[in-house]
């Protein structure tokens, strides 16, 4: 399912966030769990990776992560804010040091001008520190977003390690 790229970048994370004995959660939206996915194709996983959340409706990111109504309201799904917020609710919410957070537009349809198709904001957390990176990677299909996404966030991940 995941390249050979995509394994090596989840093995550093596993190494060096087991060097380090953190442990991992991710929230997810528009990935739909693809980053817990891969990091759990790694043997051994469960040193690391502690839990996923999926959270791909308003409603769920609200009761799981903690992201307000009127942060979503404000910014909108897919936006700075609230990837941050996702990122810092599941670090709050899980027995863990690192979280990774991902919201976007996979599409075909959904997008808009201001916010198009391939627009994905992506956040890693942990204590005292949020990153956040936007990414737009343009209507390449719903499929090569995800996937692209997946890769982005592992790398995010990897420069707050």
């Amino acid at each position: 399912m995941f390249s050979a790229e995509q394994i090596h970048l989840a093995e550093e994370v596993f190494k060096r966030a087991r060097v380090k004995g953190l442990r991992v959660a991710t929230a997810e939206s528009c990935t739909g769990g693809l980053v817990a996915a891969l990091l759990t194709e790694i043997p051994g996983s469960s040193e690391v990776f502690e839990r996923g959340f999926v959270t791909y409706s308003n409603q769920a990111k609200m009761e799981m992560l903690g992201v307000s109504a009127k942060l979503l309201a404000e910014f909108g799904t897919v936006s700075e804010p609230v990837a941050r917020r996702m990122a810092e609710g599941a670090l709050e919410r899980s027995a863990v040091q690192l979280a990774v957070a991902v919201t976007g537009i996979a599409g075909p349809g959904g997008g808009s001008a201001s916010k198009p198709v391939g627009l994905v904001h992506i956040a890693a957390a942990r204590e005292g520190r949020t990153l956040h990176e936007e990414h737009r990677f343009g209507d390449i299909g719903r499929s090569a977003i995800r996937l692209a996404s997946v890769e982005a966030a592992l790398l995010l991940l990897l420069r707050l390690l």
